[in-house]
């Protein structure tokens, strides 16, 4: 890998301190206890923290539940999904519009839970499909969804990656299934969570942090990384997770992380000693 790290001290003058999920914190149910380490050690130095997920088939609340049994002590406020965003979105600039959703249970209940106007599938018409990462994924979802964008429903979805990590290896996630909905209509969705602009106004409207104020701790560069480049986060590439040395020299510049560490264990060192 053909990349050298800027002075990290430009780290320590920062205020809040997004995490993403998978790959970078955990695995799965395997936890980084370096992780946990770094963390506590940010808190106990007066820095704030977020965990942020593109992985919208689970609620806050799980998210919360997973992290306080993996040893992380979230409180309710810091964590998000691009399932929040999402919602957000629908019910600043879409209220009261149909919408049929492919996702989780758990997902189709936060919708309803939060208002959203939701369809079965089998209606004619929908004003909007969305899809999301599916462990229930069925044809006939991915069927009534195509109908339904064929039809004229306007295509949004959750978050655009393609794999989502686990212990035992990479499993397909929103953006996979995405990517069978646009072959079969044409139609290309517009997509929330990282890297849009949307996630970032979300997280300093809910934080009150400026973005020169944050930094990003991710191991994807088309979310996670892009998510800092585009919109002045300084991102921070760990190789726990999908990202491979040498796709860091392969990346374009709107991906090119501001810092590459091996895990959040060297960062935690650079910062803490």
């Amino acid at each position: 890998m053909q990349f050298t790290n800027p002075n990290p001290e430009v780290l320590k003058d920062k205020k809040l301190f997004i995490f993403d999920m998978d790959g970078t914190i955990y695995l799965g149910y395997n936890v980084f206890d370096y992780a946990i380490r770094f963390i506590n050690n940010l808190r106990a130095n007066g820095k704030k923290v977020l965990f942020f997920t593109n992985n919208a088939s689970h609620t806050t609340e799980f998210y919360q539940t997973k992290l306080a049994k993996l040893g992380f002590s979230p409180a309710a406020d810091e964590i998000m999904t691009s399932g929040d965003v999402t919602i957000e979105f629908l019910k600043r600039h879409r209220a009261g519009k149909s919408v049929y959703l492919v996702g989780t249970d758990e997902l189709v209940e936060n919708f309803k839970a939060s208002g959203i106007n939701m369809l079965e599938g089998k209606e004619e018409k929908a004003d909007i499909v969305v899809t999301s990462f599916d462990t229930t994924l069925t044809y006939e979802k991915l069927d009534n969804a195509c109908r339904l964008v064929r039809g004229g429903a306007e295509y949004l979805s959750t978050h655009p990656d393609f794999n989502c990590p686990t212990e035992t290896g990479f499993i397909p996630d929103s953006g996979a299934i995405a990517a069978f909905v646009t072959a079969s209509t044409g139609k290309t969705p517009t997509y929330f969570g990282k890297p849009y602009a949307e996630t970032v106004e979300m997280i300093g409207e809910a934080t009150g942090f400026a973005r020169e104020e944050m930094c990003i701790f991710g191991d994807r560069l088309y979310t996670d990384i892009a998510l800092g480049k585009k919109h002045g986060v300084t991102a921070v590439l760990v190789l726990s997770g999908e990202t491979q040395p040498a796709d860091v020299d392969a990346a374009a510049p709107a991906e090119k992380p501001d810092f590459v560490f091996p895990s959040l264990d060297e960062v935690d060192q650079v910062m803490f000693g």
